[in-house]
């Protein structure tokens, strides 16, 4: 059965609708900035400040691209779509969803805590200006986006019932 691939970015809801999905539909569960910051024995903030933008993309990738699973929701790093390779192997037997909160609900959600998530960026960005720089790679590697303005079990229950009746699982 098909995984179920979560892009979009950071305060989307990746993490939270997804386990949410999860659990709606008897899948399994991954997020990968938990499982790159429990490799690397530290927090993606911490990664980010000592090993730069550059390196945090290739382990950020590295992480999606080992990725093995089956049945499973997997919320992915908010800057995992700067990896192709990883993209491209997530995207195998999956459905990749881009949950789309849009710029200024974003920087409500994320106000005071770009540094704290973790959120990469090459120099320092405002949340605006970082939507529109991913904005153009969410579109490319998704299949379908969802608008996350709700709340997230809205959200998943609302995203669980189209991916059926569009026979996407």
């Amino acid at each position: 059965m098909k995984n179920i691939i979560l892009i979009g970015m950071p305060a989307s809801g990746k993490s939270t609708v997804g386990l949410i999905l999860a659990k709606l539909l008897g899948y399994d569960f991954i997020d990968t900035d938990i499982r790159l910051s429990v490799a690397q024995d530290r927090p993606l903030s911490q990664i980010i400040a000592e090993d730069g933008f550059d390196r945090f993309i290739a382990l950020e990738g590295q992480t999606g691209e080992g990725l093995k699973c089956e049945r499973t929701v997997v919320a992915t790093g908010g800057s995992m779509i700067f990896s192709d390779r990883a993209m491209k192997a997530l995207s195998e037997n999956a459905v990749v969803v881009w949950l789309d909160a849009g710029p200024d609900e974003l920087a409500r959600r994320m106000a005071g805590t770009l540094i704290s998530r973790g959120v990469a960026t090459p120099v320092k960005m405002t949340v605006g200006e970082i939507y529109a720089a991913r904005r153009p790679l969410y579109k490319k590697y998704a299949n379908i986006r969802v608008c996350c303005a709700g709340s997230a079990e809205q959200a998943a229950i609302a995203l669980r019932e189209r991916l059926i009746s569009e026979r996407l699982i």
